[in-house]
């Protein structure tokens, strides 16, 4: 009986640590901030997109032709502008502008 105590307690503190360690995961994950996307788009991606829609650049986002149809696919082309054009964004910092560009002109629930 003692034996299998022992095995219920190694099991239940394994347990214990790896629920402690996947809330630890999740708080410590950052979360993405439309702010800082706004000052990243205004910063870099406004006068790139004013060159072949006009105007402030929004109608790249608003055109009925759009590439992007999804919130993975808005992530995936931040993505590649941001190799295209050699910007080096940090991976958070594609989120950040992702989750503005959701924001002002996506609306993808995801």
């Amino acid at each position: 009986m003692s034996r299998l105590l022992r095995i219920l307690a190694i099991v239940a503190a394994a347990l214990f640590a790896l629920l402690a360690s996947l809330q630890l995961a999740n708080a410590q994950a950052p979360s993405a901030d439309a702010g800082a996307g706004a000052a990243l788009h205004e910063k870099d991606c406004v006068a790139c997109h004013v060159r072949p829609v006009g105007g402030d650049g929004s109608a790249m986002y608003t055109r009925a032709e759009r590439r992007v149809t999804s919130a993975a696919k808005l992530k995936a082309q931040v993505a590649a502008c941001n190799t295209q054009l050699g910007i080096s964004y940090f991976p958070e910092e594609e989120e950040h502008l992702a989750a503005y560009l959701n924001l002002q002109y996506y609306k993808f629930k995801d």
